[in-house]
């Protein structure tokens, strides 16, 4: 009866609530279940509440039985991603500093997550301070691939993917400035949604005019993430940049016919960026797929040659404004490629941050331009295949060796800076096994159409039914 419960997707497990089919007591503990059963092997969810749980479900169930409304997310389990506050519940952003750290706020969406009706059940793993697309820490170490354990889940968001992949949650909340969201949505199968900066609100923040980072939704199917995402989305006084979008516009259907569409395939961002073969192996037939399903299919990029320096600069920067006092007060207690990216924003200069600002810029307009003549942009959301999780990172990519931490993650990156939508969807598998995720970019605050878009390809391949064996 667990597997039976925990492997529904989320909008039919959401549906059955609504029905009573099932109480919100019986997919809890159908969950906590799959937890105590998988997780040792995964350790994708690092803090667990079981008792505040099932009480939580145990009123839902009260407050449907008593004839009240329910929320969209009725009764759904989720763990929330240990980067975003929970009040009351132990958030510690993988750092040693923050072991014991309970925050007396929920984040924005934290919070109209569990008023939508989802129960929550704990936290999903990240890297320290989120930083670097593979999920390890001091304070709970590293988060396994469940689709091959001795590989990494990705990052930062890999305790969720993994919690997603495993069935330990049908649906997870993460957040991407350079890929945190993407790359582990393709490292474990699933689905991640990079909106448009705007779309969810973020609040407090050591910057609330930041573009580069934002909070997303992922789920085992788009039509899952878009339920997510309904709920995440939406303007809030508190965050200048919000969109006035209210997120139920995402909860309607996805059907579309793609007919005519104009697709631009870019296998290296323009030649920008190398990316292993075995991750193009499985990418290049999925052309046929959109051809199938009649669409106009050409290769063409935007311009990225600006991309690497121009984010790694606003980056840097964003790093030392968050995380400098930390660095000044704890620099033992930080990994050593935090400590590079923060010293990095102390060397930037003005002029620095004016030329990456103006670049940023004239990468948006190009952005537009492109997104006139195409539809959509598709291309590899990571260049590497799920690695060696007792690595750092990659040592290199298609024979290019990686010096940092970042090198690897350029066709996320790159991506990031166009302030668009970004989907990961399930794309196939090498013949070893490992999951790899087709990136599909439509333009800036398109964010239903790129839903639209990946529904239909999943609907005409469906490589994320594919579920790992665990336990």
């Amino acid at each position: 009866m667990t597997d039976d419960i925990t492997h529904l997707d989320a909008t039919d497990l959401a549906a059955r609530l609504r029905r009573r089919e099932l109480s919100a007591r019986e997919v809890v503990q159908a969950h906590l279940d799959r937890i105590a059963q998988v997780d040792p092997a995964v350790n994708a969810i690092v803090t667990l509440d079981p008792e505040g749980a099932l009480a939580a479900a145990a009123a839902a169930d009260d407050h449907l039985a008593r004839g009240a409304e329910p929320g969209p997310l009725h009764g759904l389990p989720i763990a929330f991603k240990d980067t975003h506050d929970t009040r009351g519940m132990r958030t510690t952003y993988g750092s040693p500093l923050y072991a014991d750290h309970v925050p007396d706020r929920d984040m924005p969406h934290v919070a109209r997550i569990q008023a939508a009706g989802a129960i929550r059940l704990g936290k999903t793993n990240v890297p320290e301070f989120a930083a670097g697309s593979h999920t390890f820490n001091p304070v709970f170490g590293t988060t396994r691939n469940p689709y091959d354990r001795s590989r990494s889940a990705g990052g930062s968001s890999g305790g969720a993917a993994a919690a997603l992949a495993a069935c330990m949650q049908p649906i997870a909340d993460g957040s991407d400035m350079g890929g945190s969201l993407r790359n582990p949505a393709s490292f474990c199968n699933v689905v991640g949604l990079r909106p448009t900066p705007g779309r969810v609100p973020t609040y407090p923040a050591s910057n609330l005019w930041d573009t580069l980072a934002v909070a997303g939704p992922m789920g085992r199917t788009v039509a899952d993430t878009a339920l997510l995402f309904s709920v995440m989305a939406g303007p809030d006084p508190r965050h200048p940049i919000g969109l006035e979008t209210p997120g139920s516009v995402f909860r309607a259907p996805l059907d579309r016919d793609l007919t005519g569409l104009r697709v631009a395939w870019t296998p290296d961002l323009g030649g920008t960026v190398p990316v292993d073969a075995e991750v193009l192996a499985v990418l290049e037939p999925q052309l046929r797929v959109f051809a199938d399903l009649g669409c106009h299919v050409e290769r063409d990029s935007p311009d990225f040659r600006t991309a690497d320096d121009t984010f790694r600069t606003l980056r840097a920067h964003e790093f030392d404004l968050g995380l400098g006092e930390t660095l000044d007060s704890s620099r033992e207690s930080l990994k050593a490629s935090l400590v590079w990216n923060i010293e990095e924003g102390r060397r930037l200069t003005s002029a620095d941050l004016c030329r990456a600002t103006a670049a940023r810029s004239a990468l948006y307009a190009d952005a537009i331009d492109f997104f006139d003549r195409y539809d959509v942009l598709l291309a590899p959301v990571s260049q590497v295949v799920p690695f060696d999780a007792e690595l750092e990172y990659p040592a290199g990519v298609a024979g290019i060796e990686q010096h940092t931490y970042l090198d690897w993650m350029r066709s996320a990156y790159f991506v990031t800076l166009l302030g668009a939508p970004a989907l990961s969807v399930p794309a196939g598998f090498t013949p070893g096994g490992l999951p790899v995720g087709i990136q599909i970019v439509t333009a800036p605050r398109s964010d239903l159409s790129v839903l639209e878009i990946g529904a239909a390809y999943e609907a005409a391949t469906w490589h994320g039914r594919r579920r790992p064996v665990l336990g």
